[in-house]
């Protein structure tokens, strides 16, 4: 997973994203001549956000997590802040290097990963590339396993569709499904929802070319091979919505990890960490605190 990366400078703020909505500044790592949008908050033990709909959607957790951990996020490729990129260059292994890349260029060290919907494969093979920096695998919604079953390859294979993709483009659809309580605006304001909006749509160039590939990537074989070398120590929590494991995804999660911590978020989508902010930020500190500590002093 060679890349090569820039140090960290300023990034320029978007009018769509003020300070009110997003209280922390924005800088840029430079990973092979794309423009990596990254922010930070609080200081502490090392918690590393990553999903493929971009940082905002953790803003409430990390409010709550800054307390106690240096929490650090950014944005995939073409995805939100971060600079644009083409289509046919959105893929999973671009984004496992864009994590990878900032961990080296922040110096991150005994790192908690917390992985979201698709950036959870990107993360996990970056982890799996640099097992050194990590220490407690959370995931939040998502898988890390070559997809299977008509059911999960056919939902890819049609939200990775051009004609789902201009549809978002046209009507902004998918952007408004995601902003309202059913995604990730269960307790957004008005002027927070429209700034999540804003960057969403944004977004959509590449957003679905990531769906795509996550169907059928190359990186599967290097998770695999981490799940069952260097990551099969770490502690692992999950954390998934009451009403949005379709795939059953949990179940698995268990049968890679057998001592897996697992939560349900009650009445949670596809967003736990924005159904109910606060509680996740619980579990993931007990999380820490209980397994990835210990773990460390074996």
């Amino acid at each position: 997973m060679a890349s090569s990366a820039v140090a960290l400078e300023p990034m320029r703020r978007p009018a769509w994203l003020p300070v009110e909505v997003w209280p922390w500044d924005v800088l840029a790592v430079e990973v092979d001549g794309r423009r990596i949008a990254v922010s930070e908050a609080g200081v502490g033990p090392t918690l590393l956000f990553y999903t493929g709909i971009g940082s905002f959607v953790w803003r409430d957790l990390i409010m709550h997590l800054s307390t106690d951990f240096r929490c650090v996020t950014l944005d995939p490729p073409g995805i939100g802040i971060s600079g644009r990129i083409a289509p046919a260059d959105a893929s999973l292994e671009r984004s496992a290097q864009a994590v990878a890349a900032v961990m080296e260029v922040l110096e991150l060290a005994d790192v908690t990963l917390v992985a979201h919907d698709t950036g959870g494969p990107a993360a996990f093979a970056a982890a799996a590339d640099r097992p050194s920096r990590v220490r407690g695998l959370v995931a939040v919604n998502t898988f890390g396993w070559r997809p299977t079953g008509r059911a999960f390859r056919g939902m890819l294979t049609l939200m990775g569709s051009e004609s789902v993709r201009q549809f978002s483009i046209r009507t902004g659809a998918l952007a408004r499904l995601t902003a309202s309580t059913f995604g990730t605006g269960r307790h957004l304001d008005r002027q927070t929802r429209r700034a999540y909006r804003a960057g969403f749509r944004r977004s959509m160039t590449v957003f679905h070319d990531y769906l795509r590939d996550a169907r059928d990537s190359l990186l599967y074989e290097e998770i695999a091979a981490g799940f069952a070398g260097p990551l099969r120590p770490l502690p692992v929590l999950t954390v998934f919505g009451e009403r949005n494991d379709p795939f059953r995804f949990q179940r698995q999660w268990k049968t890679r990890f057998p001592e897996a911590r697992q939560v349900v978020i009650p009445r949670g989508n596809h967003f736990p960490m924005c159904d109910d902010p606060a509680f996740v930020a619980d579990q993931i500190r007990r999380f820490h605190r209980e397994a990835v500590v210990h773990s460390r002093e074996l």
